[in-house]
C-alpha cells in the first residue's frame, strides 16, 4: 500500500508523519542552516524521542506545536543538539595545529610582541577542546602570551555545551590527545577521573553564544579561523553564504581551516588558496596586516 503523509514514517511508540518531518527539517532550515533530506526521517525520529519522553509528548505533532509556539526557542535548541554530533576531542585534525603552529603563528606572535591585535575565532566550538588546543599551541610558542593581545574567540549555538566548555573539566580520558608539554603546564588534575584547563589557557579564550546562521556581533577582522565539522550539515547553498561571510570578516592572508569532509563553495573559492588539507589562506589584499585588526570587539 503506498504510504500517505499523515501515516507513520518511522516504527515505534510515538506517531511520526511526513508532515511533522517537513515541519521540523524546514524549521532546523530555517533558524540553523541544518540540512535533513528524506532519507534522515529515521534519524531524526531517533533523535527526537527522547526529548518527547522528556517533555511528557504523545506524538510529534505535538512537538512541532511546541517547536513554533511562542515558548520553542529554548526547545528548537535542544532539537538542534539532539540532531547534530558535538563529538570532539583535543588536537583534533593534528595536521592543522602543526601548521598553526609551524606556519600561521610565528609572524602573528610576532605582530602581538609588536603591539598589535590578534584575534582567533573557533566558531563552532563544542564543549571547547578546539579553542583549549589554540591556546596550548599559542602558549608553546609564546609562553607570555596572556600579556600580549592575543584573543582566542569562542562561539556555538548551544548554551548547554557552550556552558561544558566555559567549566574547562573534562574526563581523564582524554589527557592522551594533549603533548606533554601542554599537559605538564597548562592541565590541572581535579581528581582520579577528570582534569581542569589551567588558567593561562583559560584566560585566552573568551566563549559567546552565537548562531552562525543569524547576526554576527564582530565588527573587525580575524587572523585565523576554525570552522570544522560544522558546514557538514549544511546544504551547499548555506554553506557557500558562510564562506562568503568568513571571507568578509578575514584579515589580509588571514588562514581558514575547516573540517576533513568539507570543501570551499561558492563566490568565497576565489577569495582564498588552498594551502594545506582543509586549510585555506585569504587571497585579498585590502583588509590591512596580519595582526592589524579590530577585532571583535563585542567579545573583548
Amino acid at each position: 500500500m503506498t504510504q500517505t503523509a499523515e501515516q507513520p514514517e518511522s516504527v515505534g511508540d510515538f506517531r511520526f508523519t511526513g508532515a511533522d518531518f517537513a515541519q521540523i527539517a524546514q524549521r532546523a532550515h530555517e533558524e540553523f542552516g541544518l540540512h535533513l533530506p528524506a532519507n534522515k526521517k529515521d534519524l531524526v525520529y531517533s533523535r527526537l524521542i527522547k526529548r518527547l519522553r522528556l517533555l511528557g509528548l504523545r506524538d510529534f505533532r505535538s512537538y512541532c506545536g511546541l517547536l513554533e509556539s511562542s515558548g520553542g526557542t529554548e526547545e528548537r535548541v535542544h532539537m538542534l543538539s539532539a540532531l547534530t554530533t558535538n563529538v570532539t576531542h583535543f588536537m583534533r585534525e593534528e595536521h592543522h595545529f602543526k601548521m598553526l603552529r609551524e606556519t600561521v603563528l610565528p609572524p602573528l606572535v610576532k605582530a602581538a610582541r609588536d603591539g598589535r591585535r590578534v584575534r582567533i575565532w573557533s566558531a563552532g566550538c563544542s564543549a571547547g577542546q578546539e579553542p583549549y588546543s589554540i591556546a596550548f599551541t599559542i602558549l608553546g610558542l609564546c609562553p607570555d602570551a596572556e600579556r600580549l593581545d592575543i584573543r582566542i574567540l569562542a562561539s556555538d549555538v548551544d548554551p548547554e555545551i557552550l556552558a561544558r566548555a566555559q567549566a574547562g573539566i573534562y574526563p581523564v580520558e582524554e589527557l592522551k590527545a594533549i603533548p606533554d608539554q601542554a599537559r605538564s603546564r597548562h592541565v590541572d588534575l581535579t581528581g582520579s577521573d577528570s582534569f581542569s584547563i589551567g588558567g593561562k589557557a583559560r584566560g585566552m579564550v573568551r566563549f559567546g553564544l552565537l548562531n552562525l546562521m543569524g547576526d554576527w556581533p564582530m565588527k573587525g577582522s580575524f587572523d585565523v579561523i576554525f570552522c570544522r565539522n560544522v558546514a557538514i550539515y549544511f546544504d551547499k547553498a548555506t554553506q557557500a553564504r558562510l564562506w562568503g561571510r568568513f571571507a568578509e570578516l578575514m584579515a589580509k592572508d588571514g588562514y581558514l581551516f575547516i573540517g576533513h569532509s568539507e570543501r570551499l563553495s561558492g563566490p568565497a573559492e576565489t577569495r582564498f588558496r588552498n594551502v594545506g588539507v582543509t586549510a585555506y589562506r585569504h587571497d585579498m589584499t585590502s583588509t590591512g596586516a596580519p595582526g592589524q585588526t579590530e577585532g571583535a570587539r563585542t567579545w573583548d
